[in-house]
């Protein structure tokens, strides 16, 4: 299989396998009018497998986003066919509007002006919790 290069976009690389069409989704990035390339299962020397998606154009990175799915992933910017630049994603402190509490006696769940804003207070366990009502964030 041949995926071809890009001249100028974003490369998201070392997603864990299978992880992939969840950052597609979150991202949006169906709803961009430019290439779009999601490489799944890619043998990987230092993953074992991994997915990569590469975007051939500029695009707006939520590393919230990115960090929230998965903390290993590696944002590279291509600029006339080679990497100008490369970013490591970490798990962020805060997750505003990314994910809705759950809770239904949430203020969240009342008022639907409220930022759904979640507090990082197990980075080892990637723990996160609602600010309003301490409830437990879960993934997916």
């Amino acid at each position: 299989m041949k995926i071809d290069s890009i001249k100028n976009g974003i490369v998201l690389d070392h997603i864990t396998a299978g992880r992939g069409m969840e950052i597609y989704n979150s991202l949006g990035l169906d709803k961009l009018d430019c290439s779009v390339a999601i490489i799944k299962n890619v043998k990987s020397s230092k993953m074992g497998k991994k997915d990569i998606i590469k975007i051939s154009d500029n695009f707006e990175v939520n590393f919230d986003v990115l960090g929230y799915i998965d903390p290993d992933v590696t944002v590279c910017v291509i600029e006339n066919g080679g990497v100008k630049s490369k970013h490591k994603v970490e798990l962020p402190q805060m997750l505003t509007n990314i994910a809705k509490c759950r809770n239904p006696r949430c203020i969240t769940s009342v008022e639907q002006e409220i930022d759904h804003v979640f507090k990082l207070v197990d980075r080892e366990k990637q723990i996160y919790r609602c600010i309003y009502c301490e409830s437990k964030l879960k993934k997916n």
